[in-house]
């Protein structure tokens, strides 16, 4: 694929800076994923912005991981997979959740299942869910306003995942203990 810069506070673009810097400060480490997106400042501030915007959804922890790794597992990101499990073990996320979302198994609690579904159907038919859908993920206990912060799951991962694709974003050190591969997932 197409070659790209991992940038640090000295090469990357200007208006990128800062927020490298920032990342720095955030994770002890300038994630490979926010050194190639800083090739773009715009890129890396939506990104990050997107980031602090669903961390502060109605979501909690578990639920937010939920969303995050069934996206990464269903587009075959080889650098979200294990850079998301890391977060989950980190939020404290149960094991045995972490690792049925790796695999693309069914979670055995009914309602972060149907979170996991609702995602999965908002992600492979492009949004265009059925009524049905949305009325079982209501059904679950959620309410319409997780089913439009979803939505705002689905945008920062896209971002992430495909950027990983274009630019074949090498694996942290940290997140390497957690290696993915595409097509791992059932």
């Amino acid at each position: 694929m197409t070659d790209f810069q991992l940038h640090d506070e000295t090469t990357a673009p200007a208006a990128s800076k800062p927020m490298l810097k920032d990342s720095a400060k955030s994770f002890g480490m300038i994630p490979n994923l926010h050194r190639t997106m800083a090739e773009s400042p715009e890129l890396l501030d939506a990104y990050k912005h997107l980031h602090t915007l669903f961390l502060n959804t109605s979501f909690t922890a578990t639920e937010q991981n939920v969303i995050w790794l069934t996206i990464n597992v269903e587009h075959d990101c080889h650098y979200c997979v294990p850079a998301h499990t890391a977060i989950a073990h980190s939020m404290k996320v149960a094991p045995e959740v972490i690792e049925a979302l790796r695999q693309g198994q069914p979670l055995s609690n009914d309602k972060l299942e149907s979170l996991r579904t609702f995602t999965l159907a908002v992600v492979r038919q492009r949004g265009a869910v059925r009524q049905q859908q949305v009325d079982a993920f209501l059904a679950a206990g959620y309410d319409r306003k997780q089913v439009l912060e979803v939505l705002l799951g689905v945008a920062q991962k896209v971002m992430s995942n495909y950027l990983n694709h274009i630019a074949e974003t090498p694996l942290d050190q940290p997140f390497e203990k957690f290696v993915w591969h595409p097509g791992q997932a059932a």
